[in-house]
């Protein structure tokens, strides 16, 4: 059985931000697979829609035998176990989990778009994710992470928390 190793963006910008990253973080355990490597909490500007509060975001490393569709079906049931509730795109919430690598695979359905489609443009993604994963290529762009995080335009504040 193959093993794919699965990178998710992890954020969340109400109530008790670190203790949903951190609940996020044990199911994702349970239900898709271990975490094998995660980044530091990083405190991030909201993106997108800007009034609203600042974001907690990281990036875990997960190795898994399930598919790309089983892993966003896992990951979506997440969020609505821990509350989420879906009303504004790039709005306020409890929990955020963005599936931002698959391996190598290139995908593209009505649900589900891999690698994730903005994040070269994203420092709050790129910050978290060079620093666990700096060389990995990006499929489509060909460029490792600390690449992409190199040419980003994006000039939004992103503050490793101690």
């Amino acid at each position: 059985m193959n093993r794919y190793s699965v990178f998710l963006l992890l954020g969340a910008n109400l109530g008790e931000r670190e203790a949903m990253l951190v609940k996020a973080t044990q199911l994702i355990s349970e239900r898709i697979a271990p975490v094998t490597a995660q980044s530091h909490l990083y405190e991030t500007a909201p993106w997108g829609v800007i009034d609203q509060p600042a974001f907690l975001n990281q990036v875990i490393k997960i190795e898994t035998t399930l598919s790309p569709e089983e892993v966003l079906a896992q990951t979506l049931d997440i969020e609505k176990q821990l509350g989420r509730e879906r009303r504004l795109r790039w709005g306020a919430r409890v929990i955020d989990i963005d599936m931002l690598y698959f391996d190598n695979v290139v995908l593209e359905t009505e649900y589900l778009h891999l690698p994730h489609p903005r994040l070269h443009q994203r420092r709050f993604t790129l910050v978290p994710l060079a620093e666990i994963a700096p060389d990995f290529i990006h499929p489509v762009l060909h460029k490792t992470n600390q690449q992409l995080l190199s040419e980003c335009t994006d000039e939004s504040q992103v503050s490793v928390c101690e």
